[in-house]
């Protein structure tokens, strides 16, 4: 991570495309195991860990809330979802449609943070030129 305001933007990128990433891999694992019996559906929430950091600084523009945010609250941990609902006998609440529709989703994301990131770096070079 590159410790500088003006890399403030990317570094909050960088830490949304990995968890961007994290979650397509559980994801991925959830529909692997479909078929598990017993098996219980992971996922990660870095929507609610930005929004938690960012939140702190309510009366501050945009620019003021990611300077001031502490990168390392943005660590959002993997959960394991143990509703009480199954959709099927074997305990196994994977349901592979909702799956397959967020994963979708989740790589359509990663795109656009990607894209993103390399936008932030072509401003940056261009102001350097």
């Amino acid at each position: 991570m590159i410790s500088t305001d003006a890399f403030s933007y990317i570094n909050v990128l960088d830490k949304a495309a990995d968890a961007s990433w994290k979650r397509e891999s559980l994801i991925a694992n959830n529909i692997a195991n479909q078929d598990t019996p017993g098996y219980k559906r992971q996922d990660i929430d870095f929507q609610t860990a930005l929004q938690n950091e960012l939140g702190r600084y309510k009366y501050t523009s945009l620019d003021e809330k990611i300077k001031n945010a502490d990168l390392s609250e943005l660590n959002p941990t993997v959960y394991t979802d143990h509703r009480g609902y199954s959709y099927r006998l074997d305990k196994n609440n994977v349901d592979p449609d909702t799956e397959q529709v967020e994963l979708a989703s989740e790589q359509i994301k990663y795109q656009a943070l990607t894209t993103s990131i390399t936008s932030e770096f072509q401003r940056l070079q261009s102001v350097i030129k």
